[in-house]
């Protein structure tokens, strides 16, 4: 699924690798395969939000990193329009932290956009539909026109961006209207062009009787129509928690190759 290669010129760097699906709802691991040029120790752990990641010192020179794995994958996404809004005090808490602004996320600066693009829509899914919608058909989708800085307010201004960019613009204009969401990033079947994909999800009401029957839809600003076939690498609030490396000291990415095929 993904090979890098990374460069270090002068001291050993820490890092966290973000680069393992795990089975869960919607898509089963059957067999992977993770190799590391040269080989160093590695320590795996689950982060706040479920995510597999490893813990290593990379050593100076090239450094190669390979990933594959086989997962079956849903082949539709479930979807629910009418699901209605569930209030934050039935939230489940482990949901909670995703109302609240984040570093990308600015949703305390969003809520006049928010209100512009729902209108008298019924609050809930169809809510972010309506969000996803606007931001699929007022955001030009064009690569190199945002960097690592770029957030939620800054995409709004602008209307122009990428995956990341239309993600955090739809996480934001939804926690603004006190729906839940998160960033979830991993792979789709057939993206044209092939690279690693970011999409959000929602936390909704199956019936709006208990928040037990509250669960999170998936919602890609960058298709036209909703597309199965995807992998989840990593969940979180917004960029800053589900980065493919984390490194604490210089380090370049010199090369990096992203497929998906069908098995």
């Amino acid at each position: 699924m993904l090979g890098a290669r990374f460069r270090l010129r002068r001291l050993p760097n820490p890092v966290i690798l973000m680069l393992r699906p795990r089975s869960g709802y919607g898509q089963w691991v059957i067999r992977e395969e993770y190799l590391l040029e040269p080989e160093v120790p590695v320590t795996e752990y689950t982060d706040h939000y479920g995510n597999l990641c490893q813990r290593m010192v990379v050593p100076v020179g090239t450094f190669q990193v390979h990933t594959a794995a086989c997962v079956n994958a849903a082949d539709e996404i479930d979807v629910h329009p009418g699901a209605p809004y569930v209030p934050a005090q039935d939230l489940p808490e482990t949901v909670l932290q995703f109302l609240l602004p984040s570093r990308y996320c600015q949703s305390d600066r969003m809520a006049e956009l928010a209100h512009e693009i729902v209108g008298t829509v019924e609050p809930g899914y169809d809510q972010v539909e309506a969000i996803r919608s606007w931001i699929q058909t007022h955001v030009e989708y064009r690569y190199g026109t945002s960097d690592a800085s770029t957030s939620a307010v800054d995409t709004a201004a602008k209307r122009i961006g990428v995956c990341r960019d239309f993600t955090h613009l739809g996480i934001a204009l939804c926690r603004s209207l006190n729906i839940p969401a998160r960033m979830v990033v991993g792979y789709l079947y057939q993206l044209d062009p092939m690279d690693l994909h970011a999409w959000f999800e929602a936390f909704v009401g199956d019936r709006g009787i208990s928040p037990a029957e509250g669960r999170w839809y998936t919602f890609d600003a960058t298709q036209k129509s909703l597309r199965g076939n995807r992998i989840a690498i990593a969940y979180g609030r917004d960029a800053a928690d589900v980065a493919l490396s984390t490194q604490f000291g210089p380090m370049q990415l010199t090369t990096m190759n992203v497929w998906v095929n069908a098995a």
